[in-house]
């Protein structure tokens, strides 16, 4: 992992697909926040990823990439996200991610909004059936937010969730636009409040995120 600032609010930023904890670093996405780095304003924390070991690892059954997917996210929750709590005296912190860093950050997000106060999604992809060939079971239902959103009754949970400072962006030539556009929906008729962030003439790409991401840390309310 690595970690850029000094003091301020807790962002766990993930990487792309099958990315390394560099990825953000080496494509430009943690220089384009150096202002609110180099200000104190936000901490960001950059856990590796594992995704070739899980989602993407087709020689294993599709049961074991989604428990290898699990004890990642336990890792996450307990080694990356309670440490910077800690560090950083915070009650709870942000989640980001760019493409599939953005499933990692939302699904992390709702199934722990006791520990996640803002959620910046950027041209993120949401749905896991394409990794798991028709399989499905538990742990596939409770790791794919389009299935297990909609499906949510506690409402102490689900106010935990409307509490959450949400953002999804997406360029309007993003491949992952119509994505992005249906999790809205699926977040409306939950009553779930967020932004659909469209860049208009934007696409899948960096330069796009570089734009975002400053942006978006920028709303966080300390």
């Amino acid at each position: 992992m690595l970690v850029f600032g000094h003091a301020g609010y807790p962002v766990i930023l993930f990487p792309t697909s099958r990315g390394r904890y560099f990825e953000n670093k080496d494509f430009g996405l943690i220089g384009s926040a150096h202002q609110m780095i180099n200000d104190g304003r936000v901490r960001i924390y950059c856990p590796d990823g594992i995704d070739r070991e899980s989602w993407y690892n087709y020689s294993i059954h599709p049961a074991d990439r989604v428990k290898t997917h699990m004890a990642y996210e336990r890792l996450i929750l307990h080694d990356v996200i309670d440490f910077a709590i800690y560090e950083t005296n915070s009650s709870k912190v942000a989640v980001a991610g760019c493409s599939f860093g953005g499933y990692h950050a939302a699904n992390i997000a709702f199934r722990n909004p006791n520990k996640v106060s803002y959620l910046f999604s950027m041209s993120g992809a949401f749905n896991i059936k394409q990794f798991i060939m028709g399989y499905y079971d538990d742990n596939c239902y409770f790791n794919n937010p389009p299935d297990y959103i909609p499906g949510i009754t506690d409402q102490v949970y689900l106010d935990q969730i409307k509490s959450m400072g949400i953002i999804l962006g997406a360029g309007e030539h993003d491949i992952c636009l119509d994505d992005n556009k249906q999790f809205s929906s699926m977040l409306n008729e939950k009553g779930i409040p967020h932004w659909l962030d469209i860049r208009i003439g934007a696409n899948h790409d960096w330069p796009v995120w570089h734009g975002m991401f400053p942006y978006y840390l920028s709303r966080i309310n300390n």
